[in-house]
């Protein structure tokens, strides 16, 4: 019976983790959407400062609710940190700048290759053994992408080549963030996100710093907040379920982008870029699946090991 009861507890705390996940996404596409509008008339250093602004609070006032703030900015590998901020933060300014040019699901249907090029820079980066079966599933993801960025097409630009540059630097930054957390908490990580990336806004912003009309402080405030919302909610997924798990339900904001674009920007997708699209997220979750049954044969043969059956 206690069996059965704590069964069900694991099976709950996956199902509210998923819905937190697949929550979060919708609140990162709506930020998307947000940015998409501002940046129109709004400059892009200047967006980010007033977004970092409100997320080094909400970093501070999280990691020191965690432990004390002193601690938790005592990093393994502070440079490496410094550039880890660094790197988000010019990848969210390149995306924030890209939705100038690209709409919202073009954005994210060249973006949704980053797990991909995780997979591959895995191998280099961290010596992570890749088996063949996902390194088809790359191939035919990075296939997917040419067929989205097909030479000729409308998409095929600078700013799709600019979706296509944040790809590989949210790759990269993950891969960074993978390794330091081997020895850095979950709050150092988070702080060093979001107070390098305001510092880095604070050098840059005087040079683009124009008043702002009430109308843009208010979206300003709300990017910020479905920011946070999101953030929050993606940290209590992860409370709740194992990331390999999650990482299938991340190309839900490949929907809502959809979605949103086409309620709020009648962006219609051609097919190309559909059947492309398809092809991407259908290789992102056939190597999500594999990262799990690998992970779940290791443990299984780590349990063996260490409890031997009796003879």
């Amino acid at each position: 019976m206690n069996a059965t009861a704590s069964e069900q507890g694991k099976q709950d705390h996956l199902v509210r983790g998923i819905l937190a996940l697949i929550l979060a996404t919708l609140f990162f596409a709506g930020q998307d959407a947000v940015t998409k509008h501002l940046t129109a008339s709004v400059a892009v250093p200047q967006l980010l400062f007033v977004r970092y602004f409100f997320f080094a609070l909400f970093a501070l006032i999280y990691a020191s609710r965690k432990r004390r703030l002193r601690q938790a900015f005592r990093a393994h590998r502070p440079l490496t940190q410094l550039l880890r901020g660094l790197l988000i933060w010019a990848e969210i300014g390149m995306f924030a700048y890209g939705l100038r040019f690209l709409g919202i699901a073009e954005m994210h249907s060249i973006f949704a290759c980053f797990p991909l090029i995780i997979t591959a820079l895995s191998v280099p980066m961290l010596g992570e053994s890749v088996g063949w079966r996902r390194w088809i599933a790359v191939s035919a993801g990075f296939i997917g992408t040419l067929i989205i960025i097909q030479p000729g097409s409308g998409v095929f630009s600078t700013p799709a080549l600019i979706a296509l540059a944040c790809a590989f630097m949210f790759a990269i930054y993950n891969l960074v963030t993978r390794k330091v957390s081997r020895a850095d908490s979950f709050e150092t990580s988070l702080l060093y996100f979001g107070v390098v990336g305001f510092a880095a806004s604070l050098t840059v912003v005087p040079f683009y710093w124009e008043p702002l009309l009430p109308q843009q402080l208010i979206l300003l405030l709300l990017i910020s907040a479905t920011s946070i919302c999101g953030h929050l909610l993606l940290i209590k997924s992860l409370e709740l379920a194992p990331a390999v798990i999650l990482q299938p339900f991340n190309y839900f904001i490949l929907v809502w982008a959809m979605i949103i674009g086409y309620s709020f920007y009648g962006e219609v997708l051609e097919a190309t870029t559909l059947a492309g699209a398809a092809l991407v997220v259908g290789s992102g979750i056939y190597i999500a699946r594999r990262e799990y049954l690998v992970a779940r044969t290791t443990q299984r043969r780590l349990r063996r090991a260490m409890y031997p059956p009796e003879a």
